[in-house]
């Protein structure tokens, strides 16, 4: 008998003299946030904890946002800039950079010749420091947020800032590809030494646009 079988075993044997009960509620009685807050002091925190995370903050409004974006990527000055199919065009509408879209056939190597992406976002959670993309069209596929080193992440303030995780969970489809980002992508090895860039964009620009 295998190490596997023998868990499996105990396991069935443990459970032998419990009724299953696949109908009963799931209790959520857990905190569902920490503290009251305002509209103003979440969004407040987000972008400090954001900031704490080592993302780059930026704020604005939608009249605004298009010059924003061009003088974010005139800083970083890439040839080209992937966008996903949904992108409100008017986001882009001052940017210079060459524009390459999402397709499915755009393999690996091809959007790693691409520096930077624009996308927009499902959720942002405020305690956490935390952006959550589902794939909708203004997000497009998980890996154009994950290959190129350069991300700007739109955020529409207040309606896409929640308090907390439980809160934010009520708004996304699980059976969608959910991308969670808490700041540019990094990693330690044993010595603590931080790396970033290695699963991820080096840079996180989120705009928190009104």
């Amino acid at each position: 008998m295998s190490s596997r079988e023998r868990i499996l075993g105990r396991v069935r044997r443990a459970l032998a003299d419990v009724p299953p009960d696949e109908d009963a509620p799931v209790e959520r009685d857990y905190l569902r946030e920490h503290g009251e807050r305002t509209v103003e002091e979440t969004v407040d925190l987000l972008a400090e904890n954001l900031a704490d995370y080592r993302a780059v903050v930026h704020r604005t409004d939608s009249e605004e946002l298009p010059y924003l974006i061009t003088r974010l990527l005139a800083q970083r000055g890439p040839q080209y800039v992937l966008v996903p199919p949904g992108l409100p065009p008017e986001w882009m509408s001052a940017a210079d950079p060459t524009r390459v879209h999402d397709r499915a056939v755009s393999t690996a190597r091809e959007l790693d010749q691409v520096e930077s992406v624009v996308t927009g976002c499902a959720v942002a959670i405020a305690e956490t420091g935390t952006i959550v993309l589902d794939g909708s069209p203004d997000q497009g596929r998980r890996r154009i947020s994950l290959i190129p080193d350069h991300h700007i992440c739109v955020v529409r303030v207040p309606d896409q800032v929640v308090a907390s995780v439980p809160l934010a969970l009520e708004r996304l489809d699980p059976a969608r590809p959910l991308t969670w980002i808490s700041g540019p992508s990094a990693t330690s090895d044993i010595e603590l030494d931080r790396v970033e860039g290695v699963h991820g964009p080096r840079t996180l620009e989120v705009v928190l646009v009104r």
